[in-house]
């Protein structure tokens, strides 16, 4: 018997990013409203943190609420109907309904339907995961143009009286649109994780134990020392790694845009890769605050409005959280 031979996909050489949008909590969150249930200053987390504001969302808007707006305005822009669109990857961590996705919610949300849809949850890194997923599968012939959505509303997960990271979280979500592409448009992706830092940063409790009566609603928690050591030295190294597998060298670039996790690491990162004055490199943490998955779009998002003249320029954006995981890739900027 002869076996017939099966069809399988295939699809472009190139992808690239399209648009951008973002949407940011409707609360502006300054230090003073967060220091009397952590016994702090504004002036000790500005020092530690470089945050002066983060974006909150109010009671009623949730992290789906966000992610439809960023979509809206990135769809709106990339000049693709949503009809078109048959890939939603949203990276997330504050989903407080462990199913259906919240990638589902938001394809019918824009008028995605039925386009294949689902979460991912890399923590900070999450959003470097899904635009390295989506590029690989428009690569495959799995699809054809994908909305990648970073959104977070940390608000829900957050214990006030933290001092190890409640003063750092804020909400928002930023979405991009990839597609085909006549020249490279996204690197290859350098990721990986080290799960025997898994205590270093997460949840302080399961949703079984908070069911039982054994714990309270599990919230963030992190040990901030051990985080910014592995950030500042280990997450250098993959930086460095993402631009040799570019193709390119720190001369090449045009902008940074590290995970928005602490405006003291951002600059010992720029500090480590030896950038070249002319990088400009995203500091959105001063107002937005850190926003896990979404921070890197948003810190995008922010630096595109502020400097135009960036876009089709090479970006080196890194996720680095929660797992522990990683993620980095050059991309040309919309």
């Amino acid at each position: 018997m002869t076996v017939p031979t099966l069809t399988q996909a295939t699809g472009p050489a190139f992808t690239r990013i399209y648009s951008i949008g973002a949407a940011r909590g409707d609360l502006i969150v300054p230090n003073d409203d967060l220091v009397g249930p952590i016994d702090s200053s504004d002036e000790w987390i500005q020092q530690r943190t470089g945050i002066v504001t983060r974006t909150r969302a109010s009671a009623g808007v949730s992290a789906t609420d966000l992610a439809t707006a960023a979509a809206r305005e990135a769809i709106a822009k990339s000049g693709v109907e949503a009809s078109k669109i048959d890939l939603v990857l949203i990276a997330t961590i504050s989903n407080v309904q462990q199913t259906p996705s919240m990638a589902a919610v938001v394809a019918d949300n824009v008028g995605a339907n039925p386009a294949a849809a689902y979460d991912l949850n890399a923590a900070c890194a999450g959003y470097t995961y899904a635009i390295a997923q989506a590029d690989a599968l428009i690569r495959a012939g799995a699809g054809h143009y994908a909305l990648v959505i970073g959104a977070e509303k940390l608000s829900d997960v957050v214990d006030p009286t933290d001092r190890s990271i409640s003063f750092l979280l804020g909400d928002g979500a930023g979405a991009v649109v990839i597609g085909p592409s006549d020249a490279p448009g996204i690197s290859a992706t350098v990721w990986g994780s080290d799960g025997s830092k898994a205590d270093a940063v997460g949840m302080n409790g399961t949703l079984t134990d908070f069911r039982d009566g054994k714990a309270e609603w599990p919230t963030l928690r992190q040990e901030g020392q051990t985080v910014f050591r592995w950030a500042v030295w280990e997450m250098a190294k993959v930086a460095k790694e993402a631009i040799d597998a570019a193709g390119i060298t720190v001369d090449d670039l045009s902008a940074f845009i590290p995970h928005q996790a602490n405006m003291r690491i951002v600059n010992e990162f720029a500090k480590q890769l030896k950038l070249p004055e002319s990088v400009v490199i995203a500091r959105d943490i001063e107002s937005t605050g850190n926003t896990s998955a979404a921070s890197i779009p948003l810190a995008t998002h922010r630096l595109l409005q502020g400097h135009p003249e960036l876009s089709g320029t090479l970006a080196l954006q890194i996720g680095f959280g929660a797992g522990l995981v990683f993620g980095a890739q050059v991309v040309v900027l919309p």
